[in-house]
């Protein structure tokens, strides 16, 4: 494996267990160096077999917002990706259109491999809003929510069932609206970008204009 950071170490490999699955999704708008970091982290740490990237075609908590093309999200995960055999661009939520809801996620996956392990990293500050969730109760029975720690944020906690861990390593302050705004403003961002996503955005003209 060429891990997503260099010089981290690839997961470690067991097969006398269940395959574990980490499915990561958002908007990616656009990718940056955060979301790389997030996913190494939890390759590391929950000895992940495979992590799925899974942007999202609309968010049900940003019903107004109008994110870059669904090509260019998805040429920027592709091309920032190549290369990392433990990781997997998952592009049903964009093939299926309208409101993105994790439940039809995560029961596409359980259909796909009835005994994996499946992780979903989330954003600490979207833990309050987990129980909000379509079939959240469902969503607590299926899959371990792993949380995604942001600078100077206590530590999110919810109750049984719920089961929530927290990823350590390499929380970064930065986000994707704020690589826009910079965009948008003339700013340089593409050191908070892979290359692969900064030449699309550079190429493509992407969020230069406000969202």
């Amino acid at each position: 494996m060429n891990p997503l950071i260099p010089g981290a170490s690839s997961p470690p490999s067991n097969l006398d267990r269940p395959l574990r699955w980490g499915l990561y999704g958002g908007s990616f708008d656009p990718l940056h160096r955060g979301h790389l970091l997030v996913a190494q982290a939890a390759l590391e740490e929950l000895a992940l077999d495979r992590l799925f990237f899974i942007p999202a075609a609309q968010s049900p908590f940003k019903p107004n917002s109008r994110p870059a093309p669904d090509a260019a999200r998805l040429r920027m995960l592709r091309r920032s990706l190549a290369g990392q055999s433990h990781t997997e661009v998952h592009a049903d939520e964009l093939s299926r259109g309208g409101i993105s809801y994790s439940i039809d996620t995560v029961n596409a996956f359980k259909a796909r491999h009835p005994g994996a392990e499946l992780f979903w990293l989330i954003g600490a500050d979207h833990v309050p809003t987990l129980t909000q969730w379509r079939d959240a109760e469902a969503l607590a029975q299926a899959v371990t929510f792993v949380v995604i720690p942001r600078p100077g944020q206590p530590q999110a906690s919810l109750p049984s069932p719920w089961r929530l861990r927290h990823l350590r390593g390499w929380p970064l302050g930065v986000s994707s609206s704020e690589i826009r705004d910079r965009i948008h403003r003339g700013l340089p961002f593409e050191h908070l970008v892979p290359d692969g996503a900064a030449d699309i955005i550079a190429s493509e003209g992407l969020y230069r204009n406000p969202s």
